[in-house]
């Protein structure tokens, strides 16, 4: 375990070997390669070359350097070792974000997922990546507590329903009612151009669901300060095929708004 351990420790200890190794992996290359491609010093090239060599990893052919099979075994492990590790780190801070429900989707399932955290100096940041996937999608649902992610861009949102956006929102029955009484204007547009469909819950998730036309995201709300801290969208097969069922989930047990409903 050991000198596993350390043949790690040497490979990424400096950039520039896991460089050297994957692209001696793709194709023979000439010491002026692998000094383009890693940005090392010829001498440096030179003493990762000769390590190499002591290991089997790499055999040399005239002026040119190849990876032996044991090689390019190596490469691909190490390649996929850092994606995994960036991977977790990209996805590290926002997990807790994730639904409990969703632990069924594997983690490679969401790993190409653009993931955009709010900053002290930035908090709108998961808002604006929202509204840019909005102005993309020609159709667009929504399920859980959409205050903290569509009251920031209210006049936008309003414009698109009315343009043709066709929109449907699952709201608890107070998030509803709030909305109706804070923002009249708002709202009376969008009801009445019959693309706007708002559907009541009482048990909605904590997080929002978001489902574009191709994409899907989910919104982490942090009840205490109010605000959308995190957007994950993705488009994965995976992931988009988990938000539409648990979107219909929620739809088939919503009632329609009305005046009623949400008094």
């Amino acid at each position: 375990m050991n000198s596993a351990l350390d043949e790690i420790a040497f490979l990424t200890r400096s950039e520039h070997r896991v460089t050297a190794l994957v692209a001696l992996a793709e194709r023979p290359r000439s010491r002026a390669d692998l000094r383009e491609t890693t940005g090392a010093s010829s001498s440096t090239i030179g003493r990762t070359l000769r390590e190499f060599e002591d290991r089997q990893w790499i055999t040399k052919r005239g002026a040119l350097y190849e990876a032996t099979r044991l090689g390019a075994f190596v490469a691909l492990s190490v390649t996929e070792l850092l994606g995994r590790i960036e991977t977790e780190r990209k996805l590290r801070d926002v997990w807790h974000w994730f639904p409990i429900e969703a632990d069924r989707l594997s983690i490679e399932a969401v790993s190409d997922a653009v993931v955009t955290v709010a900053e002290v100096d930035d908090p709108y940041r998961p808002v604006n990546r929202f509204v840019s996937l909005l102005r993309e999608t020609e159709r667009f649902r929504f399920a859980g507590f959409e205050l903290a992610l569509l009251e920031p861009c209210k006049d936008e949102f309003r414009r698109r329903i009315v343009d043709g956006l066709e929109t449907e929102i699952i709201d608890p029955p107070n998030a509803a009612g709030y909305v109706l009484s804070t923002y009249p204007e708002h709202c009376a547009d969008p009801l009445e151009s019959g693309n706007l469909t708002v559907l009541l819950h009482d048990d909605l998730p904590t997080y929002g669901l978001c489902l574009f036309d191709d994409r899907v995201a989910i919104s982490g709300y942090d009840p205490e300060s109010g605000t959308v801290r995190a957007l994950i969208d993705t488009d994965a097969p995976e992931v988009c095929e988990w938000a539409e069922s648990t979107y219909e989930s929620y739809r088939r047990a919503a009632r329609p708004l009305t005046v009623e409903a949400v008094a």
